[in-house]
């Protein structure tokens, strides 16, 4: 198919968008709109600023001559910085598909819907809230109750069973959120195809690369310094960084004395506190605006904070001491 054709069905789709159509660019995902199509070029805002950015019709044509000449499979590492969003558009075309875990654009002869239209559109649901079956989410909703019940802003005001309570939720929801972020990271992993942020509502992460360093067994390492000149003395009773001098004199690299170990991870690298601060209050205004009969909701609550109570405290003239017997 010729890039003419090419080019007016893209248009054609593009046209096809709905006025308020949410666009994500590929790698750095970032959220833009389509403000106007025209005969020769696409015109795009970012969210967040309102300077136009005009996405040129060759542009698009030496894109496709690229998806063309890597036989169908276009790598989008090797775009130009800016022109990410030539890729999210041209995938708006039904022969033009991303592929969000490889990195790349493809062409082919099955029409596909681009991944990245309404990426991050949060949609209203006016269902009810259903309770997710995971453990972080029980025992913040314990420990919800329980900063709710107590002054934590004086903590040394609080009594003894108070700050066990506290405590021992704070101590749950961190092990069982950390379980749950490390399986997220896991997902994350397979997704993040390079080194730059990717924005979700409340925050960033990047990927990144944790390298770490274990000593070789001491007689592989000694033999290599005596080899080379070096007394296996000098590097016995100091530490590593003695080592490492004693490696910027002689020809042996770092892989040489150490077994290095690179892994990847998920790194936190900015967080949206306002977003956050929104999206919570927006949370608080539905709760307060609900205007259906809670009678028997409260009932329900007030049985389930009598539940919590008696689950969460302790009474410690029974707790603690034994009953005497008699001598």
């Amino acid at each position: 198919m010729s890039f003419r054709v090419t080019w007016d069905n893209l248009l054609d789709n593009v046209e096809e968008l709905s006025a308020d159509a949410t666009l994500l660019t590929p790698l750095s995902q970032k959220l833009f709109h389509i403000t106007d199509v025209q005969q020769h070029r696409v015109l795009i805002e970012y969210q967040g600023d309102s300077e136009t950015v005009p996405l040129q019709r060759e542009q698009f044509e030496t894109l496709f001559e690229r998806v063309d000449d890597a036989t169908g499979s276009f790598d989008l590492d090797r775009l130009p910085p800016g022109a990410e969003p030539y890729a999210t558009v041209m995938s708006l075309h039904p022969r033009f598909t991303i592929d969000d875990r490889d990195g790349t654009l493809s062409e082919s002869e099955t029409p596909t819907a681009s991944p990245l239209v309404d990426a991050h559109t949060v949609e209203q649901d006016d269902g009810p809230r259903e309770e997710p079956d995971i453990s972080v989410y029980a025992d913040a909703l314990l420990l919800i109750d329980a900063l709710e019940q107590h002054d934590v802003t004086s903590l040394t005001e609080l009594d003894v069973p108070t700050l066990v309570n506290l405590y021992t939720l704070l101590s749950d929801v961190q092990r069982n959120a950390n379980d749950l972020r490390q399986e997220v990271r896991g997902v994350l992993l397979d997704r993040l195809h390079h080194d730059q942020p990717v924005s979700g509502q409340y925050g960033s992460v990047q990927r990144a690369v944790r390298r770490n360093r274990t000593l070789k067994d001491d007689e592989t390492v000694l033999e290599l310094l005596e080899v080379e000149g070096i007394d296996p003395e000098r590097v016995m009773t100091v530490d590593t960084s003695k080592l490492d001098d004693a490696l910027e004199v002689t020809s042996l690299s770092e892989s040489d004395v150490y077994d290095i170990e690179e892994s990847e991870y998920v790194r936190k690298a900015d967080v949206d506190e306002e977003m956050k601060e929104t999206r919570l209050q927006g949370l608080k205004d539905q709760l307060a605006g609900a205007d259906e009969d809670t009678t028997e909701l409260q009932a329900e609550i007030e049985e389930l904070e009598q539940r919590i109570t008696e689950l969460t405290s302790f009474d410690s003239g029974t707790s603690f001491h034994t009953r005497s017997t008699g001598g």
